[in-house]
């Protein structure tokens, strides 16, 4: 068996310089320390000094200077479309989902609850399998979704839930 990767840093936009690539889903690009194996088989440890939101584009930097490509995988997605779509965007945001925003159509992950409000709300709706890169939240913070203040977290887990572009913190 190969030697292991080391991939410690973060190389923003640079996937295109990159030999390798991983294809991760958008709950799977949030990470800190991890063992992925590249589409070529290569196993990498990822050991990041904070748990990080890896964006489609992004790299990561090996310890022997090779780049790995974070590419979106193909996941099961909600596309909602409507003449209301502005509307129809405000409603999913307002329960902090995550959300793909297109000039025509919105994605999201696929979801009971969602699907009934916005049938309800006039969306047209259909399931669709697709690369998942939704926007980042205000004042340039990537990962914006429900959560639960009152939740436990274990010793090496951040006690946060809203997300910077790779950082997780805290910051209502």
């Amino acid at each position: 068996m190969p030697p292991l990767l080391t991939a410690q840093s973060i190389r923003s936009g640079q996937a295109d310089k990159a030999q390798e690539r991983i294809r991760l889903s958008y709950e799977a690009r949030f990470l800190r320390r991890k063992v992925l194996t590249t589409e070529s088989g290569t196993r990498v440890m990822i050991d990041l000094p904070q748990t990080t939101s890896l964006e489609a584009g992004d790299a990561l930097e090996c310890g022997d200077g090779r780049l790995i490509a974070i590419e979106a995988a193909v996941e099961p997605l909600l596309e909602v479309r409507g003449a209301a779509l502005p509307q129809l965007s405000w409603h999913i945001g307002n329960r902090h989902t995550p959300c793909q925003i297109e000039p025509h159509r919105l994605l999201i992950q696929r979801d009971h609850v969602l699907l009934d409000m916005l049938t309800r709300l006039g969306a047209q709706l259909a399931e669709v399998d697709e690369p998942f890169t939704p926007e980042g939240g205000a004042y340039g913070h990537g990962r914006t979704h429900g959560h639960d203040h009152s939740a436990s977290h274990g010793p090496d887990e951040p006690t946060a839930h809203s997300h910077g572009k790779h950082t997780h913190n805290h910051g209502h």
